[in-house]
């Protein structure tokens, strides 16, 4: 059933942060209504799906990473996770009237993958993707997960994720990765002037 979106005169939806360790310095401009995108990690891969993420998802994000390469992906990885999902909390601030669920199948050439989520705040991730090549370039194809584990913590997300089959590592995360911005494409739309649940909070 196609909800209409609820027009109101509520500010832009946006957050900006900024956070330093001694393993990583992450900066991240993030509008839920979209604008440019320009993503720096260090690893090539990970900056394509996080340009596909936000392109998929309608959203604008701009983000900066410094981390330490030297010793592996890992820290870069899963930081950015926390960080970027800290701006979509705050950019969603009390969820008033968003639609708050939603689910998207993608296909990528040999693989089909699901991601259905809430945006509930009670935050739990649920992954079944095994991945067939350890590598995909400079990327940790488990840093998948790690990634989708810090996102859905730090952004008070419920998400459910799963490959249905596929034999390319690539295809697989490329799907997974477009399938959450569909998915959190269609979940953060205004679609009433209340709270999306029988609670009357979320």
């Amino acid at each position: 059933m196609d909800i209409p979106v609820y027009q109101s005169d509520a500010p832009v939806r946006a957050y900006s942060i900024e956070r330093k360790t001694k393993e990583t310095q992450i900066s991240v401009n993030l509008c839920l209504e979209g604008g440019p995108v320009e993503i720096h990690t260090g690893i090539g891969f990970f900056d394509h799906m996080l340009t596909a993420f936000a392109f998929y998802g309608g959203l604008g994000l701009e983000l900066a990473v410094k981390g330490d390469l030297e010793v592996d992906g890992h820290h870069t990885v899963e930081d950015t996770g926390i960080v970027l999902g800290q701006a979509m909390s705050r950019a969603l601030g009390d969820r008033k009237g968003i639609r708050r669920f939603a689910s998207a199948y993608i296909p990528m050439d040999e693989a089909l993958c699901f991601a259905a989520l809430d945006f509930s705040n009670r935050p739990f991730l649920v992954f079944d993707a095994d991945m067939p090549q350890p590598m995909i370039g400079g990327y940790d194809s488990c840093l998948t997960e790690e990634f989708m584990r810090a996102f859905a913590v730090n952004s008070g997300l419920t998400l459910h994720m799963k490959c249905l089959y596929g034999k390319n590592a690539h295809h697989i995360t490329e799907a997974l990765f477009k399938a959450l911005g569909v998915a959190v494409r269609e979940a953060v739309q205004v679609t009433s002037a209340g709270v999306t649940s029988t609670k009357g909070v979320l």
